[in-house]
């Protein structure tokens, strides 16, 4: 990677983090009076649902960035949702770094099931309980994804700036 390709995903990546934090600012606005109110509630319930689809485009910019053909690859099913989570854990010899910790993954896990739940459950009644879970998982993944992704652009700008063998 050249440096001028990595200032463009570090500002894409800045960009979604942007994103991520207003959805987030969202997402505390709706929690205060969900337990009394169906419709703060179903609001949280879509706050929570839009986070981690803007985790997963997160995910998609570095997929796209280092492994190209990862987009192409993907559906929509919920399966292939939970491979690219898993995959943007992974550090890849002589590709990339993890973007995010075990300690993330399992947050955003939390979150993407919770996703799917609230995307097929036409005729379920939302319940606080049911959106306490991925809520309170979007608050452990608030102190840990920042770092991460710091930790994630460091490594990969220290890798341009090492010397090629060559």
């Amino acid at each position: 990677m050249e440096m001028i390709e990595f200032n463009l995903l570090k500002a894409e990546i800045e960009a979604q983090v942007k994103e991520i934090e207003r959805i987030y600012n969202e997402v505390e606005d709706r929690e205060r009076g969900a337990q009394a109110s169906k419709a703060k509630l179903e609001s949280l319930g879509y706050q929570l649902h839009n986070l981690y689809c803007a985790f997963e485009y997160l995910f998609k910019i570095v997929a796209c960035c280092f492994e190209n053909r990862i987009l192409g690859m993907l559906s929509k099913d919920s399966t292939q949702c939970k491979v690219l989570l898993r995959r943007i854990t992974l550090s890849v010899e002589g590709l990339r770094p993890p973007l995010i910790s075990n300690e993330a993954y399992r947050e955003l896990d939390e979150l993407r099931a919770f996703r799917y739940f609230f995307r097929h459950a036409y005729s379920y009644e939302l319940r606080y309980e049911k959106v306490k879970i991925p809520l309170d998982s979007a608050r452990r993944l608030k102190g840990l994804y920042q770092k991460d992704i710091a930790q994630f652009l460091d490594t990969v700008e220290k890798e341009i700036d090492r010397p090629s063998c060559d």
